[in-house]
Formats: C-alpha cells, sequence, structure tokens
C-alpha cells in the first residue's frame, strides 16, 4: 500500500515515494517499537522523498534533496553541485543527518548468532563538506572529500546518552557526544572484459584535530574483487580488510557479520575490531534460461583486535572474532530484474534464508 509520483515544476523534477504497509504489520506485531506509542502519524511512514533540480539558478547548478525512513531509522541527504568542465574536480557540497541503531557494534546476538537484536544504542549523526569527484582517467577515478561530523548516540526513547546498558562509554569523549573533521580520499579501480572482471578500492580518512578534544585517528579500508568465468559458470572472489589507529569510539570499529559479510550470522555477530579481514568466494551456473544456481563461503575474523575497541563489546556479547559461513542458493532472472535466495549455516549450524531483488533495467 504505497504511492510514487514524478511532479514537474518548470525544470525541477520532483520524485515522491512512501509506503505504509511495512510499518503498518510492525505497529501491530511489535507493539513495544520505538515510538509506536507516539500516535505521530510520521511514525507509520516507511518510504522515501526524492526532489531534484538541474538548473537552481540558471547555470545548471544540481540540487538534490532526499529523506529515506526506515522502521527505525531515517536520512536527510541534501547535495549541491557546480558545473565544472571536464577536465576539473565536479565540487558538491553535502549536507546529511541521519539516526540508525548501532547493532553491528552494541548489537546482542542471538539464536546461535544467526540474528542480531538492538542493543539500546542508535546514532545520530549530522555531517557538512565537500565532495571533489576528480576526472577519471583509464581504468582509475579518486574522490576527496572533506567533511564536519557530529555524532550523538541516544537510546531508544531518542534520548542522549554516554554509556550502553552495561555502563560503558560509547562515545571516544567520554561525553554524549563526539565531534570530528575527517580528510577522506577514496580511489577505484575497475576492468572488466567478456570472460571476466577486477575491481579495486582503497579509503583512508584522516581525522584532523582542530579542537583539542576532537579526535584524531587515521583508518583504511580496501576492497578487492575478481571475477573469471569458468566454463558454463562464474567464479567470483572478494576479499575486504581494514585497520585504524589513533582515537576511536565504539561505532568506528569494524563489524563483521551479516548480508555483505559473512552469511549466516546476524549483523556485527562475528565480531567487531579495530582490524577486521573478510574474504568470499561464489560459484554460480546457468540451470536454465531463467535461473542459476550459486555456491558460496565466507569468512571473517577481526584479528584478534577486538580487544583493543574501548569498552570491548565484541567480548561481552560473547562474539568470537572468527567465523565462516557457507550455503547455496538460486537467482531468477526476470525482465524487470534478479530475485535472489540465499540459505547460509554459520558455525553452530544455524540455518538463515536471505531474500534479494536487484533492479537491473535501472
Amino acid at each position: 500500500m504505497g504511492a510514487q509520483k514524478s511532479v514537474h515544476a518548470g525544470k525541477a523534477k520532483i520524485d515522491f515515494n512512501v509506503d505504509f504497509t511495512h510499518r503498518l504489520c510492525a505497529a501491530m506485531m511489535l507493539h513495544s517499537f520505538r515510538n509506536s506509542g507516539t500516535g505521530s502519524p510520521l511514525s507509520l511512514i516507511v518510504g522515501s522523498l526524492c526532489i531534484k533540480h538541474p538548473n537552481l539558478f540558471g547555470k545548471s547548478e544540481k540540487l538534490d534533496v532526499s529523506w529515506d525512513k526506515g522502521l527505525s531509522d531515517s536520512n536527510v541527504l541534501i547535495a549541491y553541485r557546480k558545473p565544472r568542465p571536464e577536465w576539473l574536480a565536479q565540487h558538491s557540497f553535502i549536507l546529511q543527518h541521519s539516526v540508525s541503531p548501532e547493532v553491528g557494534i552494541h548489537g546482542v546476538p542471538v539464536d546461535n548468532f544467526s540474528r542480531t537484536q538492538s542493543g539500546g544504542v542508535n546514532l545520530c549523526r549530522f555531517s557538512a563538506g565537500l565532495d571533489l569527484d576528480e576526472p577519471g582517467s583509464s581504468n582509475w577515478s579518486s574522490k576527496t572529500s572533506i567533511k564536519f561530523e557530529h555524532v550523538r548516540p541516544v537510546n531508544d526513547d531518542g534520548h542522549s546518552i554516554s554509556r550502553d546498558l552495561h555502563g560503558f562509554p560509547v562515545t571516544c569523549s567520554g561525553t554524549r557526544d563526539d565531534n570530528m573533521v575527517v580528510l577522506k580520499q577514496e580511489s577505484r579501480f575497475a576492468k572488466a572484459n567478456d570472460h571476466s572482471f577486477t575491481r579495486f578500492s582503497l579509503q583512508i580518512e584522516q581525522g584532523i584535530p582542530l579542537m583539542s578534544k576532537w579526535l584524531i585517528f587515521n583508518r583504511f579500508k580496501f576492497a578487492a574483487s575478481k571475477g573469471v568465468k569458468v566454463g558454463p559458470g562464474f567464479l567470483l572472489a572478494s576479499l575486504t580488510g581494514g585497520s585504524i589507529v589513533g582515537d576511536i569510539a565504539p561505532y568506528q570499529a569494524f563489524a563483521i557479520g551479516g548480508l555483505g559479510s559473512v552469511r549466516g550470522y546476524g549483523e556485527g555477530a562475528v565480531g567487531s575490531g579495530r582490524s577486521c579481514l573478510v574474504a568470499n568466494a561464489e560459484l554460480t551456473f546457468p540451470m536454465n534460461h531463467m535461473l542459476d544456481g550459486a555456491l558460496f563461503c565466507d569468512f571473517g575474523s577481526d584479528l584478534g583486535s577486538g580487544r583493543y575497541v574501548p569498552g570491548n563489546p565484541g567480548l561481552r556479547h560473547g562474539k568470537l572474532g572468527n567465523g565462516v559461513g557457507v550455503g547455496y542458493g538460486v537467482r531468477v532472472k526476470f525482465p524487470m530484474g534478479h530475485f535472489q535466495v540465499d540459505y547460509a549455516l554459520n558455525d553452530y549450524h544455524q540455518k538463515t534464508i536471505y531474500f534479494g531483488f536487484s533492479n537491473v533495467a535501472s
């Protein structure tokens, strides 16, 4: 039960999409859900609103405003982009405000680590900054950004907190918020042909202490993937890792486990550490013209760095820091997109089923 509408006002285009169904069903099943007793009509909405203007001041300046709201999270993004010649970097001014549950770090694993329940910590983030998209050359592209970020943990009732349910700090400063200025450099490489593809990305973030109590740290993350056609099938292998040195708040740790990490585990249920390494391998093979089968194996580790996260949330929640997930699945090809089902088994023989849909036409 939802609505989708596009409205043209001059050169501006407004895309409007709201879905009530998911939130209403959840409200009937989960009476204790956060804000369920407020009676606010806004709390019943799950959906998105997007406004785009391609020529804001008559010089091809682009303005994008988007609002996404889920059951327990929301995100507002305002982006203003100024036109530049092809040989110069594209400038984008970004304002963002988001609220989301921090289940990856503070969540509690249940059902033999196959699911993660909320630990009562949510992150309210505000950021403002500048993105510079460098012109791509050959197979490489790069992006540089600098932003101010204000992070304020809140409980499920929306009140600011400085400690979790066990009395451990949830910020680096020990107060109810953290502030930082982050300089980020991201480089990407992509190359593909009819039989294989290669992708690599590297992100480096540096916290700049403009004020005495602001966070100073260095954080890097890499992701490499290789796909090769093997007979009628296709083999995809990927490796992701990273590390952080310097000041660290618990929410900055690497969360390991979940879809996109180690399947068969809940989000962050494998571990959370200052460092991480995740390896994935998946073989897909055709079964007919519409159906593909898949076999996969995932592995993740915090490399023994979980105890260096303030408060050691991984150990307190019983996370071992290492985990393997194996399983199989099917991919169904429809004209409007691909439907995917994965059946995963973790180290504790707990079974998990994942569903997904991708609109390849877009």
